[in-house]
């Protein structure tokens, strides 16, 4: 799959001496949902703001599509839809209004029935006479996607997109994201929701302190990293791991009622049935078996430990 944007040896400096961006070099697939994580600081927001041409670099280079962002910067522009974190709108303004005034700020001529399919998408058409400020929490952020919309971008850059929406409307709105892959829109999403890149994201990139850590297919991340899990309930409770087993990678949980045995999913030999061999030559009887998958969460969370 062809790259839609291209970062190269991308940093930003501030006069502060604060560098924001440390040489980032990152390439965005057309037509994918790519997840942007990291912890508050990491240059998220910053690297979102560069490509999107509101940050002037320090150094490096940035394409959308084969338009440089500053040289051709316009044409680059035109490309991309931003969503921020903030709730920045007028608020006494209709949402028709501020939709259809967003379109033209973007040079696209009027088109009343393209604006009206936007707002249908996004479950605002029965509000579209509504001023914004009646509107929920939820509802505001779906105009604000609906103003990224307006003028038909390419690729949607989505900052925190769901901050401060409940349950319901989350899942709202990642069912709106798929559409526009589906449409044929690069997504590109920041979220402090771990659960949000694991259910939308095709791959997922993690930074930190203003460096890429790592970039990576969703599933061959969780693969890769995703640590196998079987938890193995005893009959009877036992107060340590028996000598013959400690060659495995047992722990003792549960206050003695179960063991936990960690292992690598993809090995051609998982050692499972030599360990359940050996734990019955142990007089250990095993009543229940269950395993766990590494979560996204989890991953990310020993991905920012070894980085520190």
């Amino acid at each position: 799959m062809s790259a839609i944007i291209t970062v190269s040896g991308l940093t930003k400096s501030y006069a502060s001496g604060f560098q924001a961006l440390k040489g980032i070099d990152l390439e965005i697939r057309r037509g994918e949902i790519f997840a942007l994580l990291g912890p508050n600081g990491a240059g998220k927001t910053t690297l979102i703001n560069t490509i999107c041409g509101l940050v002037n670099p320090s150094s490096g280079a940035v394409t959308v599509d084969g338009h440089d962002i500053i040289r051709d910067y316009r044409a680059a522009r035109a490309l991309i839809g931003l969503v921020p974190q903030e709730l920045s709108t007028d608020m006494f303004e209709t949402v028709w209004a501020t939709v259809s005034f967003s379109r033209g700020i973007h040079g696209k001529s009027a088109n009343p029935a393209y604006v009206e399919t936007v707002l249908r998408q996004l479950s605002l058409w029965d509000k579209k006479d509504s001023k914004i400020l009646t509107l929920s929490g939820g509802m505001k952020r779906r105009v604000l996607i609906a103003k990224a919309l307006a003028h038909e971008p390419r690729i949607l850059f989505l900052d925190e997109p769901t901050a401060g929406v409940d349950v319901e409307l989350r899942r709202g709105m990642w069912q709106v994201v798929r559409q526009m892959r589906e449409a044929g829109v690069t997504v590109i999403l920041t979220t402090h929701y771990i659960e949000e890149a694991e259910e939308m994201a095709d791959r997922i990139g993690v930074i930190r302190s203003g460096e890429i850590i790592v970039v990576e297919e969703k599933a061959e991340l969780m693969r890769k990293l995703g640590k196998k899990e079987l938890k193995l309930r005893l009959g009877t409770p036992i107060a340590a791991v028996p000598g013959a087993l400690v060659s495995y990678p047992l722990a003792l949980v549960d206050d003695g009622h179960a063991l936990v045995f960690t292992y690598d999913a993809r090995a051609e030999r998982m050692g499972i049935t030599t360990l359940l061999n050996a734990m019955r030559d142990a007089g250990l009887v095993v009543t229940d078996l269950e395993t766990h998958q590494s979560s996204l969460e989890e991953i990310f969370v020993d991905l920012m430990r070894h980085a520190s």
